[in-house]
């Protein structure tokens, strides 16, 4: 990257044949054509490309073609390039109108500037200015740039930070007033994220520069890269904006925001770290969109949520969804939630965060600076005389005995637990310090879960196996792999579904938990009475088409 003190001069545009020629020369017109257009152009003082677009003769994009070609310069269509954000709003959208030329990413060190005309030098001299970064220009056609212009002017509407109008002041005293292209970038990546269905937005440091990354259907890809000069602005406004102390560099700190994307509320949990390299900012997506999903809708099978929906069906016990983070499970009790509901029927709620608001539900938010755990939430939540209790996690010992003598004593309790498999999680309980006589009795059923990448429908392509390979022995099944499209970002896959292990807690169970059996010894029994494992869940859903062999094996080893 070029020195910020001492930027390298802005690019200067090599004049080469005429546009004319260029046009003959790559066969989008004959010369006949192009003479004519040429008088017309000197009767009419239009540009001879101009006079070629209003004639039919050339589209919006052969005339970028052309030009990029006279000028020796790159040309890039906005169908096959997806702007950096970082680069976006490193000019303030003011200045990008008024320079016709707009900031679209960086290579090698140098800013690359999307323009249609790129023989405008004081435009590139001011960008260079503006920036303090070498300017690279790369052609787009007159319509992809009024795209990216109405792009900015449509983010930087539509995006509004919840209670701006009291925090823009502070904002502006402690940051600059020279900082509102980071404001409008913090807002564009954030807004980026949430269009491409990011569930987590990572700022990373990286050699003074701010790596970004989203994880959207659960993995990781890099989104951009904010130059130094930007870093340490865009830190603090994250930490202004989720109301932390922007002072404060040595030690963790965690925060929400909220934003209101297309008149859409979207909550924000916001994690400062410390690094070596410096601070990092995870920001968790929390977006309520059109509200729980089903265990249908999330991929629960037939048989499934047909012993999942008798346990619910009971007045009183313990149903438990298990997983790793991230694997579901809070998606999983609101899918529970909505079927337990009921006016006749009192439902209480323990969460951090309460990520949907229901109607009819009591909900109570975590709040440890105020010395309201889970464990204190839910002493209170038993006194409040609750039919159901949901609590959002079993994290220590005291939130779980309570949870599971709440579910001995009448109540019907919805938790998740942290375990790797069902069998395992009265383990889990019990290495806890619940007594193994209480899980025994407390628990109906446990949901272990993960979630799967589901197979893009518009790319997805079949492939044939040997049914051995998906559990249906010595015959050969058509399933399918991922290809990649402009769809699903060339990733082959859009959007999540469940994989389930459901295990029902019968006679045979409980006596092995009173005994402190093993997990794998309730595992066999477990199976042997008709547990489907993640892995054969799985297999079913490659069977269907849902999903790929190459996805079942990453997420369930």
């Amino acid at each position: 990257m070029a020195s910020v003190a001492d930027p390298e001069p802005a690019f200067r545009p090599r004049m080469g044949r005429l546009l004319g020629d260029v046009i003959v020369g790559l066969g989008y017109c004959g010369r006949d054509v192009v003479e004519e257009a040429v008088h017309a152009a000197q009767d009419s003082g239009l540009q001879l490309g101009q006079v070629l677009l209003d004639a039919g003769k050339l589209t919006s994009d052969e005339l970028a073609m052309c030009v990029a070609e006279r000028f020796g310069l790159e040309y890039m269509s906005l169908r096959e390039f997806e702007p950096d954000a970082a680069a976006l709003y490193l000019v303030p959208p003011a200045a990008v109108r008024r320079l016709d030329a707009v900031p679209v990413g960086f290579r090698d060190g140098s800013l690359l500037v999307a323009m249609a005309n790129p023989s405008n030098v004081l435009a590139l001299d001011d960008m260079t200015m503006l920036t303090d970064l070498r300017v690279e220009p790369i052609v787009v056609s007159r319509e992809d740039l009024d795209a990216l212009l109405t792009r900015l002017t449509r983010l930087d509407d539509e995006v509004v930070e919840d209670d701006e109008e009291e925090e823009e002041p502070d904002a502006v005293l402690r940051e600059g007033a020279d900082d509102s292209p980071t404001v409008k970038l913090v807002r564009s990546i954030l807004a980026q994220a949430i269009e491409h269905g990011a569930s987590d937005v990572h700022f990373n440091p990286d050699d003074g520069d701010l790596m970004v990354r989203y994880r959207i259907d659960g993995m990781m890809s890099d989104a951009t890269r904010i130059p130094r000069k930007q870093a340490a602005r865009v830190i603090s406004r994250i930490k202004i904006l989720s109301d932390l102390d922007i002072s404060e560099r040595r030690l963790p700190q965690d925060g929400r925001t909220s934003l209101t994307v297309g008149g859409r509320r979207i909550d924000i949990r916001v994690t400062i770290v410390p690094l070596v390299a410096g601070e990092s900012a995870v920001l968790r997506v929390l977006d309520p969109g059109d509200g729980p999903m089903s265990f249908g809708q999330i991929g629960m099978s037939a048989a499934n949520r047909a012993t999942v929906e008798a346990a619910l069906a009971r007045s009183h016990g313990a149903i438990l969804a298990t997983g790793p983070t991230g694997s579901g499970k809070s998606t999983s009790l609101y899918a529970a939630v909505a079927i337990v509901a009921a006016p006749e029927k009192t439902l209480m709620t323990i969460e951090d965060p309460v990520e949907y608001r229901l109607s009819g539900v009591k909900q109570m938010q975590v709040n440890e600076r105020a010395g309201l755990t889970f464990a204190t939430g839910l002493r209170s939540i038993v006194r409040a005389d609750p039919d159901i209790i949901m609590v959002g996690e079993m994290r220590d010992r005291e939130s779980a005995r309570i949870a599971i003598e709440s579910a001995l004593t009448g109540h019907l309790v919805m938790s998740t637990l942290h375990t790797n498999s069902a069998p395992a999680a009265a383990a889990r309980l019990v290495d806890m310090g619940v007594e193994p006589y209480l899980v025994a009795s407390a628990v109906e059923c446990v949901i272990a879960q993960r979630l799967a990448r589901r197979l893009c429908a518009s790319c997805k392509k079949p492939t044939s196996v040997p049914g051995a390979v998906v559990g249906v022995g010595d015959v050969t099944v058509e399933v399918f792999d991922a290809v990649g499209c402009p769809r699903c970002r060339q990733q082959g896959y859009r959007g999540r579904l469940g994989l389930f292990e459901v295990m029902t807690v019968n006679d045979e169970i409980r006596s092995l938990i009173v005994q402190r059996a093993p997990a794998g010894e309730i595992a066999r029994l477990a199976i042997s009475q008709g547990m489907l494992t993640l892995h054969d869940d799985g297999l079913a859903k490659v069977r269907a088409g849902d999903t790929s062999l190459a996805e079942v094996a990453r997420v369930t080893g």
